[in-house]
């Protein structure tokens, strides 16, 4: 049985609207996160059995954004420069379709709730605007990720809270894990894109890059601009060789390094601060500290790489998953979160050529029969199969996530395709206390715009940090010492989403 949900008026986390004034007030007065933090401790969940009911998370970005369309939101009913040439087939949640092409994604359904009603109006490669607490975004900041007008990445806000509240320390693993390569490295022709950085908060709370190892097994021609940039060659995220897996981007930049020669210059390192305390004042030296610890602690602590080799995993349980790119990032975010991780994000990312991934102006029929749903597929259906099997799902929040939509009216590109639609579009939500097989929101006869529950990517991320147990009503201390809120514009939590 599926519902579809309308929005219950609640405030979150019970606090209430005179008490969060208060603590406002108290957070303008000079008291900031230590504050917020301790008030959080102290209030009365009003939904106390979601409230860090996810021990953590794994986010799975599709950049470039999929159609709602071919997707979770079909319309069959539509015409035919609506609803295009894929057919919808029945899933495990009576009465609500998927396109015929994720046929593992509709045997999971039940496991599963779809937000079909998020909307922005910023219809721009924003990762900014859907995963952090940057009220606007423009294409000036999207290509460029040292704007000082953005906020941090979601999992770099959970990362700085988690220490605030441990007394500052990285801990005993990492908990800030980014695969499967720095995000944008990866493509020609254009500049690195903003969004999962951690931005005034310090580079120390980046996310840590992995770097992919292994080969593509199926070779491609991308072209855009009419043959004006292209790329030629294999393409791991069709598929990659069996020897694939990934390593610490940092750890690769420092060959040779053994533990004996660490520890000496671990030692040397401290020398120095001792001698440099000043150097601590500053934002800068900050970073550099986090830098040397969070550095200290991944070299030092080999289960890092034990988690990131997939290789150690049965054939069966890889094929599960997929044997692509993304498929395997998403095997090894589970490790991860398995090892301790806390948040682990995936970025199906550009490969080869800027506007590829889930970018799909144009051959979008064809490319998302032969480049990007089979991956979908099997990665998303793997990952939450292998979670329920392992005990794991019901503690692990998973979070299948883009930028925007696409244009209900297919375009005239050659292929077909869907242009940027930022006004209805679907995302989906699995475990770490979401409810099972149900569909929150509703979209109008051609999936653009929004007729039931209106949810924006800032009421997504509230859900997501109340579920992980942080207060989305805290502040952080922006570069001027100022408080800034978690989630500037709306801390509402989706209740209606939860188990």
């Amino acid at each position: 049985m599926f519902r579809v949900l309308g929005s219950p008026r609640k405030l979150c986390d019970g606090v209430s609207r005179r008490e969060m004034l208060r603590i406002g007030g108290a957070a303008m007065g000079g008291l900031g996160l230590s504050t917020l933090l301790e008030a959080q401790a102290s209030a009365e969940p009003a939904a106390a059995e979601t409230f860090g009911k996810a021990k953590n998370c794994i986010i799975l970005f599709l950049y470039g954004s999929p159609s709602q369309l071919e997707t979770f939101d079909m319309k069959p009913e539509a015409p035919l420069e609506i609803r295009g040439s894929m057919q919808p087939i029945a899933s495990a949640l009576p009465g609500i379709p998927v396109c015929e092409h994720l046929p593992k994604i509709a045997q999971i359904m039940d496991r599963v709730t779809v937000v079909r009603s998020v909307n922005h109006p910023y219809p721009l490669h924003g990762v900014a605007n859907a995963m952090t607490g940057t009220s606007a975004i423009d294409v000036a900041m999207e290509l460029n990720p040292y704007d000082e007008r953005h906020h941090p990445y979601f999992a770099s806000c959970v990362e700085y809270i988690e220490r605030q509240q441990r007394g500052g320390g990285p801990g005993e693993f990492i908990q800030n894990v980014a695969l499967p390569f720095p995000f944008s490295s990866k493509r020609s022709d254009q500049p690195f894109r903003a969004g999962p950085y951690a931005a005034f908060l310090g580079a120390g709370y980046n996310p840590i890059w992995t770097e992919f190892q292994g080969e593509g097994t199926v070779s491609i021609r991308k072209e855009r601009a009419n043959g004006e940039f292209w790329f030629e060659g294999p393409e791991p995220y069709l598929g990659c060789t069996r020897d694939s897996h990934f390593r610490l981007a940092a750890a690769n930049q420092l060959p040779g390094m053994t533990l004996d020669r660490f520890d000496r210059r671990r030692s040397l390192m401290r020398q120095f601060e001792l001698n440099r305390p000043h150097l601590e004042e500053g934002l800068a030296g900050k970073s550099l500290g986090q830098f040397q610890e969070m550095a200290f602690s991944i070299l030092s602590n080999p289960e890092v790489g034990k988690a990131l080799d997939v290789r150690e995993e049965p054939d069966p349980i890889r094929d599960r998953y997929g044997m692509s790119l993304f498929g395997q990032s998403c095997l090894a975010a589970r490790r991860l979160v398995e090892a301790g991780t806390r948040v682990v994000s995936v970025f199906w990312d550009e490969y080869g050529l800027a506007g590829d991934a889930w970018d799909t102006h144009f051959d979008h029929f064809p490319r998302m029969i032969d480049q990007l749903c089979p991956g979908l597929d099997d990665g998303l259906s793997g990952l939450v199969l292998d979670l329920e099997e392992r005990g794991m799902l019901d503690e692990t929040l998973v979070v299948l996530i883009s930028e925007h939509g696409r244009t209900p009216k297919i375009n005239s590109a050659a292929g077909g395709g869907r242009d940027h639609w930022s006004q209805a579009y679907s995302v989906l939500f699995a475990g770490g206390g979401v409810a099972k097989g149900r569909i929150v929101g509703s979209t109008d006869a051609i999936a653009g715009e929004v007729v039931s529950r209106p949810v924006s990517p800032k009421a997504l991320l509230a859900t997501m940090y109340h579920l992980l147990g942080i207060n989305p009503h805290t502040t952080l201390p922006d570069r001027a010492g100022r408080q800034i809120p978690l989630v500037p514009d709306g801390t509402e939590v989706l209740h209606d989403i939860m188990a």
